[in-house]
């Protein structure tokens, strides 16, 4: 990778952290433990149709999915690296498949959810 890409990897590495931090707790809490347990009364499928389909849901969902993609993707690369000790010349393509692999899932990710109907 080249020293000017560097520091805008290493931005998406902060965002997907932050994004992972913030907020999949509360995506958790919610999902997996207020609305089964019967703590919140869970949103009927229309409430969720009309709140997915307006633009700047769809926005937070694409960041939700985005950042965090790239925060493995980065997280996944040095770990090959150290896990394997990778030398200098097996980073590139170790690199292009992680970054490439994120994104992937961002371009399926925006394509989903700008065909929600």
């Amino acid at each position: 990778m080249t020293r000017g890409l560097t520091p805008f990897l290493w931005f998406l590495f902060g965002a997907g952290g932050m994004v992972s931090a913030l907020l999949f707790p509360v995506h958790i809490f919610l999902i997996g433990l207020a609305f089964p347990l019967g703590w919140f009364d869970a949103p009927d499928y229309e409430s969720l149709r009309s709140l997915v389909i307006h633009p700047i849901t769809r926005l937070y969902l694409f960041v939700f999915i985005f950042f965090p993609l790239f925060h493995w993707a980065h997280r996944f690369r040095y770990t090959i690296y150290d896990l394997l000790q990778v030398k200098h010349g097996a980073q590139q393509p170790i690199a292009l498949l992680c970054y490439g692999t994120a994104l992937l899932g961002s371009v399926l990710a925006a394509y989903t959810l700008l065909t929600i109907a």
